[in-house]
């Protein structure tokens, strides 16, 4: 009986195994995108456990024993989830599918043709953050600097100015927040190179375009610059800082709450302790020396919006003399006596589906000069110089996307210029322009940006429409390419109209492409340009004043740059290799020729290492950098012609900077401050470089334009209380 009751069980239960798998049905297909089959692609029964992966060929297939309406599911990360809805009878079901790509911020493909990111983005082409320019030797802590050591920026250390691909300093532009800075850099005297006068931990991060740059931006000839500030300090702060050169302090104050901030500062330098202290090729009767203050809010609103102040103030003294080139005088001598404010004010906000961005800057430039001469130690004055200027900004921005990586945006900008002088100058300009632009995303591998901008000047009484275009394609997995083209137009230098002559815009056209390889801890860049030039100022005069008689000007420029970062062949080395070939002429200003414009160098290599070793708490950084010689000429105008009477070349540039960074505190939990120490040795090897060189009025006499010191030694002590800085030292290489 028992054994009765066990074979009667066995028979029951295959009966109901053959009845379950007799009801099951398949469900089988294949997914295809491009019409190519694709694996590893997700099929599966919604709100079941049923389902399969595809294979290589797309093909996929499964049972089930569900019935009824069901939704069936396709999903993989890379592609868009598509959703089937199904009927599961008797019979087995073939169901193909085709896939749309998934469009990601991420994965996207961005266009970086001409441009250097360094921000607060998830992605950049070549990170350059505040930390990547303190700890650059030989950049002494200047954004500008540092960008020395990028390819396309030529090494010009006779002036301040950012020269790029053949482009003087006027023609790139400087924006803090997207609002125009007039004063980024202090005033100076003839042949010494003015500073930075922003502190470079202002700004969270920028983005240097060295041509093909977004149609939001104009007026700039070569590139721009564009700084993003920091939106709130990471907490309550006291900073101080001592050197032989300058002393500061500021102070930082951050909400409870952490929705606002207010902060100032203060500094003071004087370059006569380190002037007596080095052997100067520079005679300063009076070393540089000022003073300066900044102030600061940030207001972040409820919905997310931010709302930022920045303002500061700084004078500026020094006096320069030097040998005089005429046998009537024994010296000549320049003093300098300037004031500088700037102010700036922004707000970002979203607004249902837009994002408004608005900005305004206000800019104060007030410059004395003073020109005389010696005769048996008689000074005698020659020339007094004085020129004040007023400059406002406003630019608004209206942002809407479309999806994940396409957007569209317009706006408006009003430039504002007033310039006088003791000369009788009364210079008047309102720049009002308007932009559009949109950038579309076609897929994770194809992107474009279409712009267009219009300007007009009051003082010129033109108008000017410049598009701009740019297309990137991904070639490979971690391998792009970018392709830009823009016409870009920028006014006559104010400083040149000291007369009435009719002109026009200068104008370039922009030919750029870059191809890219970026992979963890590694990025290559290799960039070709040509750039075309016309309407550029042509001007007559002699060595203090130019006057711009015409736009008769052009030229053109092209070459080509290769980048290449590595921070993960070395442990704990951080290190980058750019060169720059430069191939350009110019028929502008007082050359009476085509020429290689002097400030142009055929060859640019630099060089930068950083290693950070965590035992000894130190960081060690070198830089290098060859520039190959630049031409010099020696112009004149007679009778209201431009000679040219002496051409030649100086010879090649070439600087070996060291520093090194000692962290006493790194790694304190208890520590109360935070304290670097900075030693830093600009051209260590005391190489003799010269810029080019000054002539005489009948020019049978000349002297080199050479460095006010050749070897130039730092020594300097920051502290911060309140914020504890290890994992930047240590994260950031500093």
């Amino acid at each position: 009986m028992k054994t009765k009751s066990i074979k009667n069980l066995t028979i029951l239960l295959f009966t109901t195994l053959s009845f379950i798998l007799n009801a099951q049905i398949t469900i089988s297909g294949k997914v295809n995108f491009k019409n190519k089959g694709v694996k590893d692609i997700s099929v599966t029964l919604k709100d079941t456990y049923d389902g399969a992966t595809t294979d290589d060929k797309g093909n996929y297939s499964f049972q089930t024993a569900e019935k009824g309406n069901h939704t069936l599911i396709f999903s993989n990360p890379k592609f868009e989830e598509v959703e089937k809805a199904i009927t599961i009878g008797d019979v087995s079901l073939v169901i193909n599918s085709d896939l749309k790509e998934q469009i990601s911020e991420i994965a996207a493909v961005t266009i970086t043709a001409g441009s250097i990111e360094a921000s607060d983005k998830k992605r950049a082409t070549a990170l350059l953050s505040p930390i990547d320019i303190y700890t650059t030797a030989g950049a002494d802590g200047q954004i500008s600097a540092a960008l020395n050591y990028l390819p396309g920026v030529q090494k010009v250390g006779e002036s301040e100015g950012l020269f790029v691909r053949g482009g003087t300093g006027a023609e790139t532009k400087i924006f803090m927040d997207g609002s125009l800075i007039n004063n980024y850099f202090s005033n100076s005297v003839p042949g010494i190179a003015g500073r930075d006068r922003f502190n470079t931990s202002l700004f969270k991060g920028n983005i240097f375009s060295s041509g093909g740059y977004s149609a939001i931006y104009g007026q700039a000839l070569s590139g721009v610059l564009i700084l993003e500030s920091v939106d709130l300090p990471s907490t309550t702060s006291y900073d101080f800082g001592i050197s032989p050169l300058f002393a500061s302090g500021s102070y930082q104050k951050l909400s409870d709450r952490k929705t606002y901030s207010f902060g100032t500062s203060l500094s003071y330098f004087n370059l006569d302790l380190v002037h007596k202290m080095l052997k100067y090729n520079t005679d300063f009767t009076k070393p540089a020396q000022g003073f300066g203050g900044d102030a600061n809010f940030r207001i972040k609103t409820k919905s997310g919006g931010m709302l930022k102040y920045y303002g500061n103030f700084d004078t500026n003294q020094m006096a320069v003399k030097s040998p005089s080139l005429e046998p009537e005088y024994d010296q000549t001598k320049v003093d300098l006596n300037a004031a500088n404010m700037y102010h700036n004010l922004s707000f970002r906000q979203k607004i249902g589906a837009y994002l408004l961005s608005v900005g305004t800057s206000y800019s104060l430039n007030d410059t004395q000069l003073n020109f005389s001469t010696f005769k048996n130690d008689a000074e005698t004055p020659q020339t007094d110089f004085n020129n004040k200027g007023n400059y406002f900004n406003f630019k608004t921005v209206l942002e809407r996307k479309i999806n994940r990586i396409s957007a569209v945006r317009g706006g408006m900008e009003f430039n504002n210029t007033h310039e006088t002088n003791n000369l009788d100058k009364n210079y008047t300009d309102l720049i009002s322009s308007g932009f559009a632009e949109t950038d579309l995303g076609f897929s994770n591998n194809l992107s474009a940006k279409i712009g267009f901008r219009a300007e007009n000047s009051s003082y010129l009484n033109k108008t000017n429409f410049a598009p701009r275009f740019a297309l990137a394609y991904r070639l490979a997995k971690d391998w792009t390419s970018s392709l830009a083209y823009g016409i870009f137009y920028q006014n006559p230098e104010s400083k040149y109209l000291n007369s009435d002559v009719p002109l026009t815009f200068q104008k370039a056209e922009h030919y750029i492409l870059q191809i890219q390889k970026t992979s963890e801890g590694r990025s290559f860049r290799l960039e070709a340009f040509y750039k075309d030039y016309e309407k550029l100022t042509k001007t007559i005069g002699n060595q203090y004043v130019q006057t711009a008689i015409n736009n008769d000007g052009n030229g053109n420029a092209k070459g080509a740059e290769i980048f290449w970062r590595d921070k993960k062949t070395f442990k704990n080395i951080d290190y980058w290799i750019s060169y720059s070939f430069l191939d350009t002429k110019r028929d502008f200003m007082n050359y009476p020729i085509s020429l290689i414009p002097s400030f142009a160098a055929k060859h640019t290599l630099s060089v930068v290492a950083k290693k950070f070793v965590t035992d000894w708490k130190t960081g060690f950084n070198v830089s290098y950098t060859y520039a190959s010689g630049r031409p010099y000429y020696d112009i004149v105008s007679q009778n209201g012609t431009n000679i040219l009477r002496h051409e030649g070349t100086v010879k090649d540039y070439s600087g070996l900077n060291f520093s090194v960074n000692y962290l006493p505190n790194l790694g304190k939990k208890d520590s109360k401050a935070f304290t670097v120490l900075v030693l830093s040795i600009s051209n260590i090897l005391g190489s003799k470089n010269v810029y080019g060189y000054n002539f005489s009025n009948d020019g049978l006499r000349s002297s080199a334009v050479v460095p006010p010191v050749n070897t130039f030694v730092f020594v300097g002590a920051f502290i911060s209380f309140g914020v504890d800085k290890t994992n930047d030292a240590i994260n950031n290489n500093l």
